[in-house]
């Protein structure tokens, strides 16, 4: 995947927050974080870098000031119709692995995922 999206200057974690706010719509930080399970340091350096090579718009909520609202520009906007259909990614690590047997391990890790998130909510 990085390989594929170097000529574009991109990593597959700065894909995955441009893939959100173009199939979602503009979204706060700290949601989008939680959505990509990304940690806010992490999170933080990203949006950093996509706002700088102007993708990515950085303001404040209008419900929250303390929070900032993601919204792709109209150059991360022609950048995203420009990039190629990573959807192949997905079909070369599947292809052949029975369907059901997927949903089981979506399943299963969903699962553990969510009590480790639990678990450090507690801690």
């Amino acid at each position: 995947m990085d390989a594929t999206l170097r000529p574009y200057d991109l990593g597959a974690t700065q894909w995955y927050v441009l893939w959100h706010l173009a199939n979602a719509g503009p979204a706060v930080q700290r949601d989008l974080g939680r959505a990509l399970e990304l940690e806010r340091a992490t999170l933080s350096g990203i949006i950093s870098a996509l706002v700088r090579k102007g993708l990515v718009e950085q303001t404040s909520d209008e419900g929250d000031q303390r929070q900032r609202l993601l919204t792709l520009t109209s150059s991360g906007e022609a950048l995203w119709r420009e990039l190629p259909d990573l959807t192949f990614i997905r079909q070369a690590a599947f292809d052949g692995i029975d369907e059901a047997d997927l949903a089981t391990t979506i399943r299963v890790l969903r699962s553990a995922t969510e009590r480790l998130q639990a678990l450090s909510r507690k801690a």
